[in-house]
């Protein structure tokens, strides 16, 4: 699994689109398994899964009947051998007791599932998945990473396009860090967080140093405490003010890098 992070407006989208070939690359070359997308895009679709970020069903479908329409669609003509496909993917993401409900009664959770059902229903050798768990809670997001996390031992590449650190961190090896249409950084998490080492502090503050050091530095969390605050924030320094370094997530590693390496923090 490989995770594309950036803040809004980075321009991953565009780049999923691209992947998938529903928009057209205004310059460059891109090629899935030597095939480039702009000549051969038959051939590289049958190769894609795609959840993207707006996904849409037909209100009307029950969920099993959606996923049959997306099998049919990914040419499945076998009706034995689609039945048999659509019940094993409702098994693997946990929505075979709701096969016969309408799937616009499903939770936001369960319809990111069914998303990521129609995503595998044609055995992808590349899965695109474009901000994933935006709007989920807690529970649903730790569930759909980790059914992320399971299909990616699979023979399958995953793509995880998110704005959400906590889903890199928690599912990818790899990364990269887009940024205004531009790749700013590619590694691995561990190779970002190495970045803000020594350069993320527990301030602890009063009252009256409270606005200053928000207006100040980019902050990671504002806690009250009985004698004020405990601020983390990401600084070179902290100017006198009472505090200690901690060690780095890739939270403030992300922070670190957008503020001091592409001076984006403060404008996003």
């Amino acid at each position: 699994m490989f995770g594309l992070l950036g803040p809004n407006g980075a321009g991953k989208s565009s780049l999923m689109r691209i992947l998938v070939t529903l928009m057209e690359p205004s310059s460059g070359t891109i090629k899935i398994n030597d095939l480039d997308i702009t000549k051969d895009r038959g051939k590289v679709r049958a190769l894609l899964g795609y959840l993207p970020q707006d996904f849409r069903f037909f209100s009307q479908l029950k969920t099993y009947e959606f996923l049959d329409y997306a099998a049919r669609l990914a040419g499945m003509k076998n009706k034995s051998q689609r039945n048999q496909a659509v019940d094993k993917m409702l098994e693997e993401v946990g929505l075979y007791e709701a096969r016969d409900r309408k799937a616009n009664k499903l939770s936001g959770g369960m319809k990111r599932r069914l998303g990521i059902a129609q995503a595998l229903i044609n055995n992808p050798k590349v899965i695109v998945v474009d901000e994933p768990t935006t709007g989920l809670d807690p529970e649903e997001r730790i569930r759909f990473r980790n059914l992320l996390s399971t299909i990616s031992t699979q023979d399958v590449i995953i793509i995880l396009s998110t704005h959400i650190v906590g889903d890199i961190s928690s599912s990818c090896q790899s990364m990269a860090l887009l940024n205004l249409g531009q790749l700013a950084f590619t590694g691995s998490p561990d190779q970002l967080i190495a970045e803000a080492e020594g350069k993320v502090w527990l301030i602890k503050a009063s009252d009256s140093e409270y606005m200053e050091i928000n207006e100040t530095y980019p902050v990671i969390s504002n806690v009250p405490t009985d004698y004020g605050w405990d601020i983390q924030v990401v600084a070179e320094s902290i100017n006198g003010y009472c505090g200690e370094h901690i060690a780095p997530n890739l939270e403030h590693a992300y922070v670190y890098f957008m503020e001091s390496k592409l001076n984006q923090w403060t404008t996003d």
